[in-house]
């Protein structure tokens, strides 16, 4: 009775186990049958002739070896068939030729089986989590999940959702400037699940621009409800973003209801992305307008469109380059991902006042330098000249380097 009593714990145990790896009461029982079924197999070398009756209610199993009734003595496979005296012990009225149910106490086979069982229900079951984790995850990417920090390391931290899954934050997945300590509430955009030998691993991402999308979703009723659409989104996480918004509801000023009375909405996606400052623009199929708003604050005093190769060239007053530009060239770069166009900005000069293109000095200048200011932003001589010291250190170039450029630029002006 005491082994009897071992097996029907082990039942129960394996319930709790399913209860924390959501698997579900139908999924449980099929696999503790198969379970079974293989254990049977191995010991009688065959499991065809055994009937395996769960009892979820109970939480038991009952075994019957299905046995042909063969007469005393002619029994010549003790696995398939019973003698007719000991059939009729189990069924009195049973007769040669007939099959008889007999029962099977599976905790009587020992420890050994009773072992082998616990390992095959575990090694199915442990199979079972990871395609229900893999398939639950495929499912939400794309969405943002709320997850504790378990473990902090130096390429990646380690969060757990309110069902123990574990979710990998990478370093690059992570705010720039934002710490994680254990014990940490954070959300987390599921980026994408990866599969390797069966082995799901949940990658999650706070930079990702999505993940800006799915707070102005959560934080803003409107675009929530599909009255306001988020149209781009462009970000340097943990320092600045554009999000574009648009409404098909005269009613509804698609930059206010994001942003909030006094900014209340707006606040709470900025706390949670570290400070971020983010611009809200209305958004417009009118691709000039479109950039000019992109660049804000920076007042554009006229514009050339290139439609076919997406390029825009934008002429500023001098006071305006830098706003249009940004620190570290973040406005201007940002412009650049949300309107998906190729923005050169050309400072307007006064009618005795002549520039030169960076691309001119390619004879002088190593091409990869000109690059590296264009990317700035920087794409005439005076541009590269009149530029802020912050701004040329953007470029991240060496003194000597940086000194070459100065002096064949005013040498040019000079003669």
């Amino acid at each position: 009775m005491a082994k009897k009593a071992e097996t029907v714990n082990m039942v129960d145990q394996f319930a709790e186990f399913k209860e924390l790896k959501n698997i579900d009461k139908p999924t449980l029982i099929s696999v503790l049958e198969e379970s079974f079924r293989n254990v049977l197999a191995k010991m009688f070398g065959s499991d065809e002739n055994f009937d395996v009756i769960m009892n979820p209610d109970k939480g038991d199993c009952e075994i019957y070896q299905n046995l042909e009734v063969v007469a005393d003595g002619e029994v010549e496979n003790k696995d398939m068939q019973i003698g007719l005296t000991e059939a009729r012990e189990i069924d009195p009225e049973c007769e040669i030729g007939e099959d008889v149910a007999k029962q099977i106490y599976f905790e009587k086979f020992g420890r050994r089986a009773i072992l082998t069982l616990r390992q095959t229900l575990q090694a199915k079951l442990l199979d079972l989590h990871k395609d229900a984790v893999y398939s639950k995850f495929k499912e939400i990417e794309g969405e943002v999940i709320t997850a504790e920090v378990h473990q902090v390391w130096g390429r990646e931290a380690l969060l757990v959702d309110e069902d123990q899954n574990e979710l990998v934050l990478p370093r690059d997945e992570q705010i720039p400037g934002q710490r994680l300590f254990k014990g940490d509430t954070v959300r987390a955009l599921v980026k994408r699940v990866d599969n390797p030998n069966n082995n799901p691993k949940v990658i999650v991402s706070r930079t990702d621009p999505r993940f800006l999308r799915r707070l102005f979703e959560m934080e803003v009723p409107e675009v929530h409800d599909g009255l306001i659409t988020i149209k781009d989104v462009a970000r340097r996480p943990g320092e600045r973003a554009k999000v574009s918004v648009e409404s098909y509801d005269e009613r509804i000023d698609p930059v206010g209801a994001c942003v909030g009375v006094k900014g209340s909405r707006i606040h709470g996606i900025v706390r949670e992305l570290h400070n971020e400052n983010i611009d809200v623009l209305s958004y417009t199929s009118n691709p000039q307008l479109y950039i000019q708003r992109a660049l804000s604050p920076a007042v554009i005093s006229s514009m050339r469109i290139d439609e076919e190769k997406k390029k825009a060239e934008v002429y500023l007053a001098p006071e305006e380059v830098s706003l249009a530009i940004g620190k570290g060239g973040s406005n201007i770069d940002l412009a650049q991902k949300l309107t998906g166009y190729s923005i050169d900005v050309f400072r307007l000069l006064a009618e005795d006042e002549v520039d030169v293109m960076l691309d001119e000095f390619k004879d002088v200048i190593d091409d990869w330098v000109i690059e590296t200011f264009k990317n700035l932003g920087l794409v005439t001589a005076k541009n590269v000249l009149n530029a802020p010291k912050e701004l040329i250190d953007q470029a991240d170039l060496e003194d000597e380097t940086v000194e070459h450029v100065m002096e064949v630029l005013r040498a040019e002006f000079e003669n």
